[in-house]
């Protein structure tokens, strides 16, 4: 790498990658237009770095952008390199991992560094569903850029010195860095949602580290297995009453959790575990209320899941979703997409009822319908509403009526409730598979995706969805 050994682009694909293992690929290639005197500045390697290299011995394709070098900016040729990794990952069906530090398109360059910018679209579009593709971003990341980093499966900010944007805070109405940073790590994972991951430049290099090892190299070419150590029998009494945080890590391996965009709709939990030495996706709603954000953040992770064959486990109990004019805006349209989204996967999905299952929440996680195991703790309320609310409409007429209201309202809710709402009437309907103890959930959920692990579904032909 000459000269560029020690730049800061150099230097980042370094910390990624396995010692000694990157190899260099365009190091000759230089800006191609004259204009605006561009040939007389120098562009060593048209100011990215590209090649390939291994994480734990797995192959990826790495991008690293050099902001010495016309501020990291991208020209024609800076794209074409970029495109030309995207080529070779794809054919040898392993993941891309892109180190943005970068001005934006170059001026000098105009036309032609907008098309070159269009054809890397094009290339991160196609390889979507292919092969992972991770971004992480170090400097500026704004404009058409910042497209390319919700492209992205997964994207890291660097905590302090990382900007993403479409527009810049102080081009928008009314606003500047100092009444809303929009450009900031923290409003970008916790408002937008394009950040998955906030940490500095070595937390970075040690979570894509992570992510490599736990995810499959392309749709078809699976790495996500390995050795468990841990029990495949050992008891978790720890997770009755739980946060999501907590149930996670007793059910995984090791205590091993994955979690991206965890400030974003973080009123549900999207995370990688492993059990039995397997990656697998969970989708944990245990919240009393959930939001928009997080049914929007579980159906691209479902999606995401679906596509690299990785198996899905669903966690309920939540009571309502939120009251507020936000819901009614955005709902109906998230929650119809994360129901198309598990109607549509046809990787092995287990889920597990912990808690309250109640109208549009029990058919939005996963239910019978499109689950291919429910169980069900002892405890689990699954039914249309709550018994309560549910005695007030049927018995209307008979609770105005009753002398004793209280007492004839707490005896038809126990009814009702026994008779609707509980696990065992679900169970006897067929809409739960079977009703366990909560420290049984990691043995029980571990030997049923053993039983699916050969799970092979077709869904009707068609060119693509929609929703």
């Amino acid at each position: 790498m000459s000269h560029s050994n020690d730049s800061a682009a150099a230097r980042r694909i370094r910390e990624v990658l396995d010692e000694n293992s990157f190899v260099e690929l365009g190091a000759y290639v230089t800006a191609r237009s004259t204009d605006f005197n561009l040939a007389e500045q120098k562009t060593p390697r048209d100011g990215v770095v590209t090649g390939y290299g291994t994480i734990d011995d797995r192959l990826v394709y790495i991008y690293s952008q050099d902001p010495a070098v016309l501020g990291g900016s991208i020209g024609e040729m800076h794209a074409k390199k970029i495109q030309r990794l995207y080529e070779l990952a794809v054919k040898m069906e392993a993941p891309v991992i892109g180190l943005i530090d970068c001005s934006g398109l170059r001026l000098q360059e105009a036309s032609d560094s907008l098309n070159a910018f269009g054809e890397l679209y094009r290339c991160q579009a196609r390889a979507n569903g292919v092969v992972p593709q991770i971004q992480a971003i170090y400097g500026s990341c704004g404009g058409s850029l910042a497209v390319s980093a919700a492209i992205a499966d997964f994207t890291f900010i660097e905590r302090e010195e990382g900007r993403l944007f479409l527009l810049a805070p102080n081009a928008v109405a009314d606003n500047n860095e100092a009444v809303l940073n929009t450009a900031s790590a923290a409003f970008q994972s916790e408002e937008s949602g394009v950040a998955d991951f906030v940490g500095s430049a070595a937390e970075i290099a040690e979570g894509i580290r992570t992510l490599i090892g736990i995810l499959p190299a392309s749709f078809e070419d699976d790495l996500s297995y390995g050795d468990c150590t841990d029990s495949l029998n050992r008891l978790v009494p720890e997770i009755e009453g739980a946060g999501s945080a907590e149930l996670l890590s007793a059910l995984s391996d090791g205590g091993f959790v994955c979690e991206p965009g965890e400030s974003y709709g973080s009123c549900i939990s999207t995370a990688f575990i492993r059990m039995n030495g397997c990656t697998i996706g969970t989708v944990a709603a245990l919240s009393e209320e959930i939001c928009w954000k997080g049914v929007e953040k579980a159906a691209r992770f479902v999606r995401f899941c679906d596509a690299f064959s990785i198996p899905l486990l669903t966690l309920v109990d939540v009571k309502s979703m939120d009251h507020c004019i936000c819901t009614e805006r955005q709902m109906a349209k998230k929650a119809a997409s994360l129901i198309t989204a598990y109607a549509n996967a046809t990787v092995p999905k287990v889920t597990v009822v912990t808690g309250k299952a109640y109208g549009l929440i029990y058919n939005l996680f996963a239910p019978k319908t499109v689950s291919d195991i429910v169980y069900a703790w002892p405890k689990a309320e699954i039914g249309l509403m709550e018994a309560g609310d549910a005695v007030k409409v049927i018995y209307a007429e008979e609770l105005a009526a009753a002398e004793d209201k209280t007492a004839l309202y707490s005896e038809k809710t126990a009814a009702y409730a026994e008779l609707q709402n509980g696990a065992v009437s679900a169970a006897r309907r067929g809409y739960v598979d079977d009703i366990i103890d909560a420290q049984l959930t990691r043995k029980r959920v571990i030997a049923a995706f053993e039983m699916l692990f050969t799970k092979n579904e077709d869904l009707p032909a068609k060119k693509r969805g929609t929703v």
